[in-house]
């Protein structure tokens, strides 16, 4: 080896030692975010049959291929969440027998869950469909609506997270950000019928609770009033309650976890929440004044320019 080369071999090294926590040498292998995501798709070609399969699913072979997905979930989703039982502080010394055991356990009742799953999902995209005038089908939302693949992601999540699974739900979840600029946290509860117009820049925190029928728009953050005191407030309810039949227009923040938005209500966009609000009322943002200079003769009044520009 080259001297120079030798030379910043030698200071990587001693940086592994100075930040021991950013490296897992001579640790058991951890999770592999490459199959999790193989585990995702494979659950997406379940939940939506024919949709996202290379060839053509024919009914009387149905039945091998589900059982051919689930023999690959099975296999793979049990090793990564022994990995990432093994990997919290609370199992660090279990043997790998109890791993296994806990993590066939935790598989088998995941993979129960998505009958369930999928009537959410349902809802979903009838949802999406019946609230966007744009959409000309619901293979047009299901093959390409980045808000429902975004919620996809967060169900199967969600259940995950609900079995007490380290890690792998927030890692499925922020793979579905990253792809769509949805961030959903698998922490967070949402009722069926649930619609994201558009999508891009939506928050939606871990403490969150979303009713039925609700319906949001881009750049939406249900959010923390304040994270200033960090793993201090872990388990506290820090994220809003949103009722049932709620319209949340683009831009929105609504913050904190004693602030609840009522059922029926609708909040404008670019409004600031830090508040409830009642059941049935409407929440909008007053107008600013718009003055308008250049282009234009002095002639013409305001509602004359718009018509002008029509």
């Amino acid at each position: 080896m080259e001297h120079k080369t030798e030379k910043l071999v030698d200071s990587i090294l001693k940086s592994y030692d100075v930040h021991s926590g950013m490296g897992r040498i001579d640790g058991d292998n951890m999770i592999n975010k490459e199959i999790i995501i193989e585990v995702i798709e494979r659950v997406r070609k379940i939940l939506f049959p024919g949709y996202f399969d290379s060839s053509k699913i024919r009914s009387e072979y149905i039945k091998y291929i589900i059982g051919e997905h689930i023999e690959f979930i099975q296999y793979n989703l049990k090793k990564q969440i022994a990995r990432a039982i093994g990997s919290d502080d609370a199992c660090a010394s279990c043997p790998k027998s109890t791993l296994a055991e806990q993590a066939e356990e935790i598989t088998d009742k995941f993979l129960e869950k998505i009958p369930m799953i999928r009537e959410y999902l349902y809802t979903d995209v009838q949802a999406a469909f019946d609230g966007d005038p744009a959409a000309s089908s619901t293979d047009e939302i299901i093959f390409s609506y980045p808000g429902l693949y975004a919620v996809t992601v967060y169900r199967i999540a969600h259940e995950l997270h609900l079995l007490n699974v380290p890690m792998i739900p927030r890692i499925m979840t922020e793979h579905a950000h990253s792809l769509t600029g949805i961030d959903i946290h698998p922490g967070a509860t949402i009722g069926k019928r649930f619609f994201i117009d558009h999508g891009t820049g939506i928050v939606i925190g871990e403490t969150t609770v979303i009713g039925d029928n609700v319906k949001i728009y881009q750049g939406v953050t249900l959010g923390a009033l304040s994270t200033r005191k960090g793993q201090d407030l872990r388990g506290v309810k820090r994220h809003p309650t949103i009722g049932s039949n709620v319209t949340i227009y683009s831009e929105t923040s609504i913050l904190g976890g004693e602030t609840v938005i009522g059922d029926g209500a609708t909040i404008g966009g670019n409004a600031f929440i830090v508040s409830s609000v009642s059941a049935g009322m409407r929440v909008s943002v007053k107008n600013p004044e718009l003055q308008y200079s250049g282009g234009v003769s002095d002639e013409l009044k305001q509602g004359e320019f718009w018509d002008w520009v029509i």
